[in-house]
């Protein structure tokens, strides 16, 4: 006889589910937010006011082309960064939350009741 297989969800059906709720957490939506309205500052914002920029010069070269060439990535790098360290402080701070919870029922469960 063969063994009892158990029912394991495979890879594709996980990712093709809804995301879990804790995703849609405010601090995760405002974080997103935050960082989204930060791109598209950068990305539109100085695209836009380009011109403007030229009149400034740093190192020889107008504040447009610092933008253009090396700032944006720059940003968008740090972007990744701020999403990436953010993520990590709100699982710590979820797990340690959830911690706290098992901690609180357990001591909870061992009292006599009434």
């Amino acid at each position: 006889m063969q063994p009892p297989q158990q029912h394991r969800r495979s890879a594709d059906a996980e990712m093709a589910g809804p995301f879990p709720p804790d995703l849609h957490d405010v601090r995760h939506l405002k974080l997103k937010a935050g960082l989204l309205l930060l791109w598209a500052l950068v990305s539109f914002g100085a695209t836009y006011f380009a011109r403007d920029l030229q009149v400034l010069v740093f190192g020889g070269w107008p504040l447009g082309y610092w933008i253009a060439a090396q700032g944006a990535v720059l940003v968008f790098i740090g972007i990744v960064v701020v999403y990436g360290w953010a993520m990590n402080r709100f699982e710590r701070q979820d797990a340690e939350r959830l911690a706290g919870d098992a901690a609180a029922l357990s001591d909870g469960a061992d009292r006599p009741h009434g």
